[in-house]
């Protein structure tokens, strides 16, 4: 298995009127794309519902949102 937190990658997205960035590994930036284009969503407008619901750091709600979207395709 590759070292994945080496391919941590920051990109600036605009939340609300204002620029913010996000810091996560590729693996989580490849399925969030994934995602927003099921939903029909811009990446942008997925973490902008994404932080309209959070109650810490952005980048962590964001990889806990994949998970649990990872998890409810899954389960049976």
């Amino acid at each position: 298995m590759s070292d994945i937190a080496s391919h941590v990658r920051k990109r600036s997205v605009r939340i609300a009127g204002h620029r913010t960035s996000v810091s996560m590994e590729d693996a989580f930036w490849d399925e969030l794309a994934s995602i927003a284009k099921t939903r029909g969503l811009s990446i942008n407008a997925l973490i902008a519902n994404i932080d309209e619901s959070r109650g810490g750091n952005l980048s962590s709600a964001v990889r806990v949102f994949i998970l649990d979207d990872v998890r409810k395709r899954q389960a049976p």
